[in-house]
């Protein structure tokens, strides 16, 4: 096993399996996902490539059971930190309810916010990192974009004391990415009424890895505190 260790929420595909991919190459990778297939899945590919890795399965909508998942681990070391999996859909505020404000916060926020907390004191033992994959969204609020963009904003208020508080014991990076060739946009894009997608305008998963991987690089000095990557064509 890997001296340090990296635990990635989303870290079944998209920018999370990239950013697993980055890391993998010296530190031991925790894939978080929600669907126990897919997790298994990203660990044999990525076992398979070299790398060493784990799964962790947990649904980050049931806020409440985070620290127990947490503690079925058996973490002993934490270095890396990296909140990437979210939640995404569009929906005019006059039609949203309270279930689905509930859902977007809980899996975008209030998972972030209690898996922080539960991993900080390992964390600190290593002067490690926390990294959050934000959004462009979460400075700029859109047409249905009401709850996605709230919870961005409230997920850059949170890093933001956080950065503050654990300055000098632990890093905290805010990478907030423009529209990231996924599966995610691909839906997002369904919804909003676009037919004409074409992800290769649109930011490589593999390029937000690459920040990632430069901020975890950076010397214990000096820290990545906030970065916005956003496409080279502005398609609105």
């Amino acid at each position: 096993m890997a001296e340090k260790v990296a635990l990635i929420t989303g870290g079944t595909r998209g920018i999370g399996r990239a950013i697993a991919r980055g890391l993998g190459r010296d530190h031991h990778l925790i894939i978080g996902g929600s669907n126990p297939d897919r997790v298994q899945e990203a660990v044999e590919t990525l076992t398979q490539a070299g790398a060493s890795a784990s799964g962790w399965t947990a649904d980050l909508r049931k806020v409440e059971s985070i620290e127990s998942d947490v503690a079925d681990l058996g973490l002993k070391r934490l270095d890396v930190l990296v909140h990437s999996a979210g939640a995404a859909w569009l929906q005019p505020a006059a039609e949203a309810t309270p279930d689905q404000w509930q859902e977007m916060f809980s899996v975008n926020l209030f998972a972030v916010a209690e898996l922080t907390r539960v991993t900080l004191p390992l964390l600190r033992e290593s002067a490690g990192q926390v990294i959050s994959i934000n959004s462009g969204s979460g400075f700029v609020a859109r047409v249905n974009s009401a709850m996605y963009s709230g919870s961005k904003f409230a997920l850059r208020a949170f890093t933001d004391s956080l950065r503050e508080e654990e300055r000098g014991k632990v890093r905290v990076t805010s990478i907030h990415p423009g529209r990231v060739d996924t599966d995610m946009q691909v839906d997002l894009q369904k919804q909003s009424g676009s037919t004409d997608y074409d992800g290769s305008i649109y930011v490589s998963p593999q390029s937000i890895a690459e920040t990632v991987r430069t901020a975890v690089d950076l010397d214990p000095a000096s820290t990545v505190e906030e970065l916005v990557i956003r496409p080279v064509a502005q398609k609105r």
